[in-house]
């Protein structure tokens, strides 16, 4: 599995929302996966970190490089500090690994 972490400050955080989740159809049929995860800094709400699973790291890159990705950032509202990431999973499970809380 492949990780697409998107870290980036949203005007408002509403409309950020909404627009993603308008962009669900669009995301599946670049090949994302169903795993995603939309995390907030607590100690600054308006910056927000999305993690999104892809099968596939060459349609991951493809997607953002997409008119579609292009459509959804904007609808976004992004402020233009979009930082984009390639991932994969280093560790298969924590149970066990150490510092882990059990």
């Amino acid at each position: 599995m492949i990780y697409l972490l998107m870290r980036h400050r949203v005007a408002d955080y509403a409309r950020w929302k909404e627009a993603f989740d308008s962009h669900l159809a669009e995301r599946q049929a670049g090949g994302a996966a169903a795993e995603v995860y939309v995390l907030r800094n607590l100690d600054e709400p308006t910056e927000v970190i999305v993690l999104l699973s892809w099968r596939d790291l060459a349609q991951a890159r493809l997607f953002i490089q997409s008119v579609s990705w292009e459509m959804m950032k904007h609808k976004m509202g992004d402020a233009g500090d979009l930082e984009v990431r390639f991932l994969e999973r280093a560790v298969e499970h924590t149970q066990g690994y150490p510092g882990t809380p059990r």
